[in-house]
């Protein structure tokens, strides 16, 4: 398994922070050769499903995705929590993401993911979870900072 964790602070409040992180087109839209599609119709919630897409044309692999939990920050608690157990074929594992207010009034995201790819070899999970690091980095730090780019596709 590649488990690795992103971390990031953000002047923003804890539910705009919030409201970046878990816009899951918005993922797409910072992930290279991505697309994100929904399953479950209306606002994300614990059982919605979602499939993140990623290749071209007709070589790639789905990441379907279903919200396990979802607790976001209301008024009076400034922490919320989404985790999401992947469901597909080739790519499994979780991901969990939670928001923090700071003391200074931003907000702290925390992503952590374990992640596993069907006949990858354990001697490859360091690399994996590298990888993760810096993808995953880079989408958070995007998302943060509403920089979602143009690529990708929403369905």
């Amino acid at each position: 398994m590649g488990v690795f964790r992103v971390e990031r602070e953000t002047p923003a409040g804890v539910a705009e922070a919030w409201r970046r992180v878990t816009d899951w087109r918005a993922h797409a839209r910072l992930m290279p050769l991505t697309r994100v599609t929904a399953a479950t119709a209306g606002e994300t919630r614990e059982g919605s499903r979602f499939t993140a897409r990623t290749g071209v044309g007709r070589f790639g692999f789905d990441d379907p995705m279903e919200v396990v939990r979802w607790e976001p920050p209301e008024p009076g608690r400034a922490v919320g929590r989404c985790r999401l157990e992947k469901r597909g074929r080739v790519v499994t594992g979780w991901a969990e993401i939670a928001v923090r207010e700071t003391a200074a009034g931003g907000t702290r995201v925390t992503w952590t993911e374990d992640v596993r790819l069907r006949g990858l070899p354990r001697a490859g999970d360091a690399l994996l979870a590298r990888a993760g690091r810096l993808v995953f980095g880079r989408a958070l730090t995007g998302l943060l900072r509403g920089r979602t780019g143009s690529g990708g596709a929403a369905g």
